[in-house]
């Protein structure tokens, strides 16, 4: 029997709350699992900031990974039961896709780093390059792993992260507008949220979906099913992913990581609170060794160190990230936005850097598109509907629901300022007082308005 083929003697299980069960039945799975590499996704929380809002969202990376692979592993056998291929080109789903899709599945966000999304806007990381790189790569346990299936196979699984896989079922299974990634998340994070709205039924879904020649379609009576799902999407970017709280952490986290990089590339930083970790970032010259070695615990080490920082700005951020003491905002539209100049005039004028204690925010989300462009670089996948004669038929077009959300945004934008602003506190100077008077005069219910003339 090769590695690629070799089953454990008995399967093994790990208990999910999502899930119930995570069945692990092949040795090179198990093997990943046990790789450094994975392991590394214990320490790195899956919604980052959210934790802040959502006390109970203290999941991670790692155990949203193995419930990827387990609802990936489920559709395989589905497909493999219902609608195995019976010559060449039927459409059907052929087996020995299985364990390609099962290792994409479980290794799709390896490449994550510390408070990722932030993370990546201030150091221009990729966590998709890294993936590929982190799988490819001979030094990483991941790639030796792999490699034992058979030389090309680290580079085929990363074929499908990179969407150029040649069969769009299993790329489809990992990436598309309904696929393991998204499902998992969805019901993983509605769980540790505490909240309803991400929940749908996962087993009809599954019950529904089917393979055809160019990826996966479903089935029309799973329509309503199907419809819960987008529901349920829609509700989780709005009520949790957007949440204003959570996004005000973020700018925070966002600036203390840029203070303390500005500090050092002006040679201000004081020796002993250098982030040494963080340095091949700051310069630009990182690898995948210095990638490795960060997670969630490293930066909330750092940031505990920079409460005593000597720089007054890096200590305050830290405090405030580290104390949950987060900012506030205001909605602003293209109409109210020229109203922002002259608030951070009066956040500057009572003493605040606006460059880090202000900043604009858009957080926009597409709950269903139903267009397709082949030119892009990674074109979205339409949602297919399977009638019984075959044919297929595009979501939207027979979904009312569906189709009043098509091609419409939702969320907003938000100004952040010092919640100083609007609660100077006792000990604020007597002389600021006429300038918070004036600053609340432009928020109102939350939103950035143009004051009535007194």
């Amino acid at each position: 029997m090769s590695y690629a083929t070799a089953r454990l003697p008995r399967e093994k299980v790990l208990r999910d709350p999502v899930h119930n069960y995570i069945y692990v039945q092949h040795q090179v799975i198990l093997d990943l699992i046990n790789t450094k590499e994975f392991q590394r996704l214990r320490r790195i929380k899956q919604l980052g900031t959210a934790s802040l809002v959502f006390h109970g969202a203290e999941h991670t990376r790692f155990a949203h990974c193995l419930g990827v692979y387990e609802i990936t592993r489920r559709i395989c056998d589905n497909f493999q039961r219902n609608y195995p291929t019976r010559t060449p080109g039927d459409g059907g789903w052929d087996d020995h896709e299985r364990l390609t899709a099962l290792c994409a599945a479980l290794l799709h966000d390896i490449g994550h780093g510390p408070y990722s999304h932030t993370f990546e806007h201030i150091f221009h990381t990729d966590h998709e390059a890294i993936t590929v790189e982190i799988l490819t790569s001979p030094q990483t346990e991941v790639n030796q792993v792999l490699r034992k299936v058979s030389p090309t196979f680290p580079q085929e699984v990363a074929s499908v992260i990179q969407k150029t896989y040649p069969n769009p079922q299993v790329v489809q299974m990992i990436s598309s507008q309904i696929d393991a990634d998204r499902m998992d998340y969805l019901l993983r994070d509605a769980y540790y949220t505490g909240t309803q709205y991400g929940a749908y039924d996962l087993t009809r879904i599954l019950r529904v979906m089917r393979p055809y020649q160019g990826g996966i379609a479903f089935a029309m009576n799973g329509m309503h099913a199907v419809e819960d799902y987008i529901m349920s999407r829609f509700q989780m970017y709005q009520q949790v992913y957007f949440h204003p709280v959570s996004r005000a952490m973020e700018v925070i986290l966002d600036h203390l990581l840029a203070r303390a990089n500005e500090l050092y590339q002006t040679g201000q930083s004081d020796e002993s609170f250098i982030p040494h970790l963080l340095l091949p970032f700051f310069n630009h010259e990182f690898d995948l060794q210095d990638y490795l070695y960060l997670d969630d615990g490293v930066l909330t080490t750092y940031f505990t160190h920079w409460r005593q920082s000597p720089d007054d700005i890096l200590a305050d951020l830290a405090h405030r990230f580290l104390d949950r003491k987060p900012l506030k905002s205001a909605v602003f539209t293209p109409e109210t936005q020229p109203l922002i100049a002259p608030l951070r005039d009066m956040i500057k004028s009572v003493g605040f850097n606006v460059d880090y204690y202000t900043a604009t925010d858009n957080s926009y989300d597409l709950p269903y598109d139903d267009s397709y462009d082949p030119k892009m670089e990674h074109p979205l996948t339409q949602i297919e509907l399977q009638q019984p004669d075959g044919s297929l038929a595009e979501l939207s077009t027979v979904s009312d629901l569906v189709n009043a959300l098509r091609g419409k945004f939702t969320g907003d934008q938000r100004f952040f300022f010092p919640k100083e602003m609007l609660n100077p506190g006792d000990d604020a100077p007597d002389l600021f007082q006429p300038i918070y008077n004036d600053f609340g005069r432009y928020i109102q219910n939350n939103q950035l308005i143009q004051p009535k003339e007194n």
